[in-house]
């Protein structure tokens, strides 16, 4: 039984750290795009319209959703959540297998 905690334990560090390395090479991705998008603006047209802030902000919120996930800021929909719903769902799953197929 403890040797299944342990194991249960490492998968999830595992998971966490998986995030981790994805959020993080995301943000890279993000610093280099934008700082390649930034310096193509300039030299197009010297900031007289800013267009790369578009793609800064749009990729943005996608990197700001993903760092909520990751670093689990999301009040609602965490692994508790998860785990009640799996719960939730076996349980209604139960019974409907009793025969009443259709609730």
């Amino acid at each position: 039984m403890e040797n299944m905690d342990n194991e249960n334990k490492y998968l999830r560090a595992k998971e966490k750290v998986e995030d981790l390395k994805k959020f993080y090479s995301s943000l890279m991705f993000y610093v280099i795009f934008i700082g390649f998008l930034a310096g193509l603006n300039y030299y197009t047209n010297e900031w007289d319209y800013p267009w790369f802030l578009w793609a800064a902000f749009g990729w943005g919120i996608g990197l700001t959703i993903q760092a909520f996930k990751t670093f689990r800021w999301m009040p609602y929909m965490n692994k508790k959540w998860e785990d009640r719903k799996i719960k939730e769902f076996m349980e209604k799953d139960e019974g409907t297998s009793s025969g009443k197929r259709w609730n």
